[in-house]
């Protein structure tokens, strides 16, 4: 096929399904929580809604659209609306108030900016609530004096274009009109190029689609030139377009005049650079630009931070996902979410991973300098120096709740417990990770006893322990004469949970044809009895909990990677004993005492030599385990002094080494480590306490292959 057949075939490959690409990269750009965007359609019917606007109007997304405008304003002034209408479809945009009525029926002023053919007859509303507080993010675009409230002028139009792979401009809408001033006719069939014709700009733009093309997607902001030779400062967002495939066909545009932001950002670096000038002694040692998972800017100070050099981010090795604990993911994106909807996340504790896969303990606190999901700015603090009276843990992650079930007050366990206060009080679904023993029940028992639902049941279910024909009645009950042996109806754990939590222990144990039910009812909130056909509603808040590695069971075609990420909106890990060693004299006391009142004996003090043997040794069992045994020990006491078998403690440790060699135990525990971690080379290392290559270099040394984890 010749090059101009080539270039036909992929024009109209993109005339036909650009439209629809553009339309989904439009909604994963603009969509934001904090933003209340509609679309609408020529007959005034909202063909679909931001989440934003599902908050402002207090309904969901599926009980907004198909409806009519007309429909949320005061009936009185519903013709109003019509004439506003016509005269929008005329000018092509339109600014000015309206009285809402969301869910509870009261009126809601809120200011509104409606752009025509932002998207192929589709018009954009965007809304601006005028009862936001003043400290509401984008409070600036409000009058104090006047209170005359308007939508910020960078959500009120949106430019999106489509181009070919050589960068011509394959189609240019309403939008693009109005931001960039020229017409569809003038840009049709050129290179886009001319959006900006100061500077080598074919050049630039070569560049930018070549990442597009590599990467898939690119955001950047630099000045741009409209026709009549004006600037502003552009946001745009650039996708690349392939066919089923794989080959690229194009690529899709979102630009936005950033002007007003970019200004206010500018104040905002330049008022820091100030301070940081003033304080050259500041804590904060770390400044990172972020867009998408990429880290494009970082000062020297957190490149020395975390190992990596200048090369490595200029080659884009340096990347947040290659720095982020997989139990710390939750807790970035909340912090993100709180970003955009506030300007700056509260400052939280985390840990990053350094190059050599050793952890730093930092503190961090991120500010969203544009309303984008691929843009802010982050500032880091290295905590690792602290005087431990003077911990992070005590000082930063304040614990406002009394979790009496979960004993120990070391850094991990109290930055579990930090993870359990942000999520209590939200509806998202948990999943709690961790070996067995370490307690997962109690963290899900914890998440409920401080959430709204505390009052409402609590339901747990143990997946393990449920025969695997009978766990689908178990969880979802069944009709009288479902089948033989059902003489009646039966109530499963959805319908007993509802309104509360229902906690499902072993989920990793669910049978794979059993998966898709249960992810259906957790995505529509409704589900059927075995044996019924009535389709019943439900309002559960899940907690999930597994000690299995469910990454490598998706890998192995054993659990379902989509009800996987559903689980997962939340991750917790439960961390073993031997992590938190130091835990395990104030879990000693605390089992003691619990035991002694039990079977009514005094038990006042624990043997130094007992507590020892008990802190040195590993408890392959976690928790559990060490309750079992202090609960023996108990039993074996007949005066104030703790007797416990430590000897076996010591018998355990023979049986485990027996006569075998330095290299062997070597060999075994560094086995032992990947099993636990999943075989992810990086978190081993983190494990035993070493650099990755050297860790690699143990496993060749010992002869320990990919094929042995």
């Amino acid at each position: 096929m010749s090059s101009t057949a080539s270039q036909l075939e992929a024009n109209h490959w993109l005339i036909e399904h650009g439209p629809k690409e553009l339309e989904l990269l439009f909604r994963a750009v603009v969509f934001q929580p904090a933003t209340p965007v509609l679309i609408a359609d020529n007959n005034r019917q909202y063909r679909d809604a931001s989440i934003g606007a599902s908050k402002l109007l207090g309904l969901p997304r599926d009980e907004i659209v198909g409806r009519s405008i007309d429909e949320f304003e005061e009936p009185g002034l519903r013709p109003v609306i019509s004439e506003r209408w016509k005269a929008f479809l005329n000018d092509g945009k339109q600014d000015g108030t309206l009285r809402l009525r969301g869910q509870d029926g009261k009126p809601r002023e809120v200011a509104y900016s409606v752009r025509k053919n932002v998207l192929p007859v589709r018009h954009v509303v965007v809304l601006q609530d005028k009862s936001a507080k003043a400290s509401d993010q984008d409070s600036a675009e409000t009058d104090p004096e006047a209170q005359v409230y308007t939508v910020p002028t960078w959500v009120q139009d949106y430019a999106l274009y489509l181009m070919d792979v050589d960068g011509n401009v394959a189609a240019w809408y309403a939008g693009a009109e109005r931001i960039f001033g020229y017409k569809s006719a003038e840009v049709v069939g050129r290179s886009a190029s001319q959006l900006d014709p100061d500077g080598d700009s074919s050049r630039l733009l070569t560049d930018t689609l070549k990442r597009v093309a590599a990467n898939g997607h690119c955001g950047s902001e630099a000045w741009r030139t409209r026709k009549d030779g004006s600037r502003f400062w552009a946001n745009v967002i650039t996708l690349a377009l392939k066919d089923e495939r794989g080959d690229l066909q194009g690529f899709a545009g979102v630009a936005r005049d950033f002007s007003e932001r970019h200004e206010r950002d500018e104040n905002l670096r330049q008022s820091k650079a100030r301070l940081r000038s003033t304080a050259p002694q500041s804590a904060v040692v770390g400044i990172v630009s972020g867009e998408y998972d990429k880290i494009p800017e970082a000062n020297d100070a957190f490149l020395t931070l975390v190992g990596y050099s200048r090369e490595d981010l200029q080659s884009g090795l340096l990347r947040w996902p290659a720095l982020t604990p997989p139990e710390y993911q939750g807790l970035d994106e909340l912090a993100h979410e709180e970003g955009l909807q506030f300007g700056a996340c509260t400052p939280f504790e985390k840990e990053l991973i350094r190059k050599d896969g050793t952890r730093v303990p930092v503190l961090v606190a991120t500010a969203v300098l544009t309303l984008s999901p691929f843009r802010w700015i982050t500032f880091v603090t290295d905590i690792s120096e602290r005087d431990r009276s003077e911990s992070i843990a005590d000082n930063v992650i304040e614990i406002k709740h009394n979790f009496e079930e979960i004993v120990g007050d070391s850094s991990v366990i109290r930055r579990m417990m930090a993870q359990v206060e942000v999520v209590a009080p939200t509806d998202a679904t948990v999943l709690v990770l961790g070996e067995t023993g370490t307690g997962k029940e109690l963290v899900a028992r914890a998440i409920h006893r401080i959430s709204p639902r505390r009052n409402l049941p609590f339901i747990s279910l143990n997946c393990a322990a449920i025969p695997t024909g009978l766990l689908e009645s178990e969880l979802f009950g069944y009709e009288r004469g479902a089948f033989t042996g059902a003489l009646s109806q039966k109530i499963g754990r959805f319908e007993m949970a509802h309104r509360g939590t229902l906690f499902l222990d072993e989920v990793g144990d669910i049978p794979l044809d059993l998966q898709p039910k249960l992810l259906r009812a957790l995505q529509e909130k409704s589900f059927e009895r075995l044996g019924g056909t009535r389709t019943i509603p439900i309002d559960v808040r899940l907690v999930a909990a597994t000690n299995r590695n469910l990454t490598q069971m998706m890998g192995d075609k054993l659990f379902r990677s989509d009800l996987y990420y559903r689980l997962k909106v939340f991750p917790i890990t439960t961390p073993p004993l031997r992590d938190h060693p130091e835990d395990i004299p104030v879990l000693a006391r605390h089992f003691t005492k619990k035991y002694a009142e039990k079977m009514s004996r005094t038990i006042e003090t624990i043997p130094t030599d007992v507590m020892r043997a008990l802190v040195k040794w590993p408890w392959p069992g976690n928790v559990r385990e060490l309750e079992n045994f202090i609960e023996r020990s108990v039993i074996l006491s007949r005066g104030p002094a703790l007797r416990a078998p430590i000897n076996e403690l010591v018998a355990a440790a023979a049986d485990t080494t027996g006569g075998a060699t330095l290299e062997e135990v070597e060999r075994d525990y560094i086995l032992r480590v990947f099993r636990e971690t999943g075989g992810v080379v990086s978190a081993a290392a983190t494990r035993l306490g070493v650099p990755r290559t050297t860790l690699n270099a143990m496993m060749t040394k010992l002869g320990i292959s990919r094929s042995d984890l």
